[in-house]
């Protein structure tokens, strides 16, 4: 399995809570207590968790496990001051690029010790490096994965699929109504952004010498970031300041030709349609079609964000032994293949077997052949804390000038990385 080239990224600062709910109570008591599992979205199948539930509880007399369900944006604005609070949850999952800063800021405890006990040889590379901060490893690989472009037979109908990333957006253009996204673009949604830039030759941040140099506004940049608001303006009925959270709901309502979404989405989707995070199965998912977001030339494919999520255990966990179990259930094989077969790319290697023969599957691998990080440095945390990105995206949405938009954002991110 191809090991993705995921990269640790440093220090944020911590953020001020907004409504964190309690984590686990008791202090590692005999009789039993309860602990708390914080995990971000609905990726996660309902069969993970009830594995997880099940499994601790059954091994673990007198305890009980509580999953309680975030968002990214939970992850940016309330998880370092829960984390530092006394009601700190015990189990927690953050992006493959944001572990660092958690590890830096005193957050999650050290689990080198532990890495043998959980599997540490089967770790996903990419995602193993991603969780290891000066030198000890502070999270345990969850799932990896890329964004493709989901359809359904039935909504795309006789449109053909788009050979290259110009084709994509003219097709979202043609099949745009008002009540139909030809390409489902919400707003804040910075991932999917990023391969319009890469694709046009553009960048995120380079060193130059001793400094960093942002490439938002570069050649490249403009014309991805004006490919990208003609979608906004001419193909998306997304809302213009809206995130990424819950993108099968849209595309489950058969609202959506194109949605571009990381493959564990699929899980999302063809969950039934009485499931606690309701999908599709039986109506617009039982067809559901994948590709990789194609290149500006046939038979190449649009440089992907190859994102990811790792799981720690919380330095203020009250229940740190209990914690450090759940967590090697959750690295488990019986646990990491019910990952995989909702079409997640396990944080094990070992378990990528159980991933479905699917379009979905064949497209995330081709996609993922062709993907690229975040920059390589300590403050890139700060950038993603602060949510420029997100804000100057917002406002191409909306009409804004893309020159003078990228040019502003370039200068707040050279600030950021070079202070």
């Amino acid at each position: 399995m191809r090991k993705l080239g995921i990269v640790a990224l440093g220090a944020a600062a911590a953020l001020t809570l907004a409504g964190c709910s309690a984590g686990g109570d008791g202090g590692n008591s005999s009789d039993g207590g309860t602990i708390t599992v914080w995990l971000v979205g609905s990726d996660t199948p309902d069969t993970a968790r009830a594995y997880l539930k099940d499994t601790f509880e059954s091994e673990n007399e007198g305890w009980k496990l509580t999953v309680e369900q975030k968002t990214w944006a939970d992850v940016s604005d309330t998880y370092a001051a829960a984390l530092q609070s006394n009601d700190s949850p015990d189990l927690v999952e953050v992006g493959n690029t944001q572990t660092a800063s958690f590890a830096d800021q005193g957050l999650f405890q050290p689990i080198t010790d532990l890495r043998d006990e959980l599997g540490g040889d089967d770790f996903l590379g990419g995602l193993e490096d991603s969780a290891t901060y000066d030198g000890d490893l502070y999270a345990a690989p969850y799932y990896a994965g890329g964004r493709i472009v989901f359809y359904s037979e039935q909504v795309l109908g006789d449109t053909a699929l788009p050979k290259t990333l110009d084709e994509y957006v003219a097709s979202g253009k043609a099949r745009h109504t008002d009540t139909v996204s030809g390409i489902y673009a919400p707003g804040r949604d910075w991932y999917n952004a990023l391969a319009y830039v890469w694709a046009n030759d553009g960048f995120i941040a380079e060193q130059d010498g001793d400094a960093w140099k942002a490439g938002f506004s570069s050649e490249g940049g403009i014309k991805g970031l004006s490919m990208l608001q003609d979608v906004y303006t001419n193909a998306s009925n997304a809302a213009k300041d809206g995130d990424e959270t819950d993108p099968q709901v849209p595309f489950c309502a058969g609202e959506v030709v194109f949605l571009s979404a990381p493959a564990w989405v699929q899980g999302s989707i063809q969950a039934a349609a009485d499931a606690e995070n309701p999908g599709c199965a039986d109506t617009f998912g039982s067809d559901l079609g994948a590709f990789a977001l194609p290149g500006l030339t046939a038979g190449e494919t649009a440089p992907i964000f190859a994102g990811g999520s790792n799981i720690g255990v919380a330095t203020k966990s009250k229940n740190p032994e209990q914690a450090e179990k759940a967590l090697a259930i959750m690295t488990s094989t019986g646990y990491q293949e019910l990952m995989a077969e909702a079409g997640l790319t396990p944080g094990i290697e070992s378990a990528a077997s159980a991933l479905p023969d699917t379009p979905v599957a064949q497209a995330q691998a081709e996609a993922l052949a062709n993907s690229k990080v975040t920059p390589t440095t300590p403050k890139w945390a700060e950038v993603e804390a602060a949510q420029i990105i997100q804000e100057a995206l917002v406002k191409i949405a909306q009409g804004g000038d893309v020159t003078e938009i990228a040019t502003g954002l370039d200068k707040q991110i050279e600030d950021i990385l070079n202070s």
